[in-house]
């Protein structure tokens, strides 16, 4: 699996799954919030949103390209709902930032829904209507919502980083607290071998 791979979907829908695409800062904490969702089988970091091919995450984390770093999500409809899928994405990153996220600056990790169908696309901006008429954030909400193109697979150590590099300070510091999010919010949707995770 390299960077220069384009994803395939159509076998994950042969399996029966359904796809979403998200973009909400570095691919790292997202992938590691969504693994640990009840229905979700599968995630994988990737590049998407952008025009160039091939792109490698110099490129990408150096701005060098139009693509966000962005996560695919490969889950089963009958266990989990998209609008589900959306709420946790929403809760679980700062949807107000342009071009950021916590120490993240760049388009690189802008805020974006990649919709895969009209259904897809309706309840992302019905959702993100909602969020900014709730009162909940004192800034409007700058996530785009954008059709789906291509994803292409992030590089092999990109791939489950947060399992995998447990010590690493960005982890530690970032991506926890938002893993934490999810648990203290969304318990109900937490797989249960994760449930009692440190």
């Amino acid at each position: 699996m390299n960077s220069t791979e384009l994803v395939n979907l159509e076998a994950e829908v042969q399996k029966g799954n359904e796809i979403a695409t998200f973009a909400g800062g570095c691919f790292w904490c997202t992938e590691a919030v969504f693994e640990r969702v009840n229905g979700v089988k599968n995630v994988v970091s990737g590049y998407t949103g952008g025009k160039e091919n091939n792109p490698t995450y110099e490129d990408v984390s150096y701005g060098r390209s139009t693509h966000a770093e962005a996560i695919q999500i490969y889950y089963d409809p009958k266990v989990i709902s998209y609008q589900e899928l959306l709420e946790v994405f929403f809760y679980t990153h700062d949807p107000t930032q342009v071009n950021r996220q916590g120490p993240d600056v760049g388009t690189q990790y802008r805020t974006e829904v990649f919709y895969h169908d009209e259904n897809q696309k309706k309840l992302a901006t019905d959702y993100i209507s909602k969020l900014n008429q709730s009162g909940k954030y004192n800034k409007p909400i700058a996530t785009k919502v954008t059709e789906y193109t291509k994803f292409w697979l992030a590089e092999d150590y990109h791939q489950n980083y947060y399992e995998l590099n447990p010590g690493n300070p960005y982890i530690i510091n970032i991506a926890v607290p938002k893993v934490n999010k999810l648990k203290e919010h969304f318990p109900n949707l937490v797989k249960k071998k994760y449930a009692s995770e440190k």
